[in-house]
């Protein structure tokens, strides 16, 4: 009964105003380790469609002319940046003697955009719940980690709103982080951090179409439609209705789902799931993504990275 009250005190709290994802993480990981869950089979059903849906949700409130015009400017840093990620990630995971599953979501994650990469690819791959928990809850932990720390770097680093942005788009995680991180620094870095992640996010749909042709078998493939519903939310507020307080109201819908599947992640993340799992697939991440974090400051520093 208490761990019950708990988990919807839990879930009342990311409805809040002061509800933010890291706090919902957190909310989520005290959750977790105190209390047994007292839903824990709907809980993974529930977090897994509203993070897809989330994302669906936040496509209203992006422009697609300032992604593609993003992209296409920094294409070739992206596309060696995402290479380098998933090389180097696969490399650490077999040095650590993580298990290909979760090693590969980690990198696919770190490389493209987190928690959307990670929904995307983890049913074609066919993990488990606990590796796609464990995987998750990684990719998050050190989103808000970078959320805490990345402004105030930026501003010892005498970084411009610009690089910033950019240097927010290549090494955080997820979306949501990057927007929360870029706001904190500047109008300007909130633009460019947005525009230039959002453009890498659009790597979900090749990483997931070669991770099926990979895998092989269509009946192991789960498609990720929500990705062109993604992309087709998009374009209806980029050419139809620009603006419509509509979409407004969907990309804040999006916002709020995203922090209660952050929340859920969290408390699925028990002491007993982590054991199983293991330690190795959350120090591969953090090294990967110190080294991700570190590389690309640099780049940004010297010039070699620009938008």
């Amino acid at each position: 009964m208490k761990s019950k009250l708990l988990f919807v005190c839990g879930i009342l709290f990311c409805l809040t105003p002061w509800a933010s994802p890291p706090l919902a993480l957190a909310a989520g990981l005290v959750f977790g380790a105190l209390a047994v869950h007292p839903y824990p089979g709907q809980s993974r059903k529930a977090s897994k469609l509203l993070l897809q849906t989330a994302v669906v949700g936040l496509g209203f409130g992006m422009n697609l002319q300032q992604v593609i015009k993003a992209g296409r400017s920094g294409f070739i840093y992206t596309a060696i940046s995402i290479t380098f990620a998933m090389l180097l990630g696969t490399l650490l995971g077999k040095l650590m003697d993580v298990r290909p599953r979760p090693a590969f979501l980690i990198s696919t994650g770190t490389a493209i955009c987190g928690g959307s990469a990670i929904a995307a690819v983890a049913p074609i791959t066919g993990a488990t719940e606990d590796e796609m928990s464990v995987s998750l809850g990684t990719v998050f932990v050190l989103n808000s980690i970078a959320l805490l720390t990345f402004p105030a770097i930026g501003l010892w680093m005498h970084l411009s709103q610009t690089q910033f942005g950019l240097w927010a788009a290549l090494a955080i995680h997820d979306t949501s982080s990057v927007v929360g991180a870029s706001a904190k620094y500047g109008a300007v870095a909130l633009a460019v951090g947005t525009t230039v992640k959002l453009a890498r996010a659009l790597w979900i749909v090749p990483m997931s179409l070669g991770t099926a042709a990979v895998k092989g078998g269509k009946s192991h493939i789960q498609w990720p439609w929500f990705i062109l519903f993604f992309c087709l939310a998009a374009v209806a507020n980029t050419y139809f209705f620009a603006g419509s307080p509509a979409y407004h109201w969907l990309s804040s819908a999006g916002k709020l789902m995203l922090i209660i599947t952050l929340f859920l992640i969290g408390a699925s993340l028990s002491p007993a799931a982590m054991r199983k799992v293991g330690v190795r697939p959350l120090l591969q991440g953090v090294l990967l993504w110190i080294v991700i974090a570190v590389l690309s400051l640099l780049a940004i520093r010297a010039g070699w990275i620009r938008i």
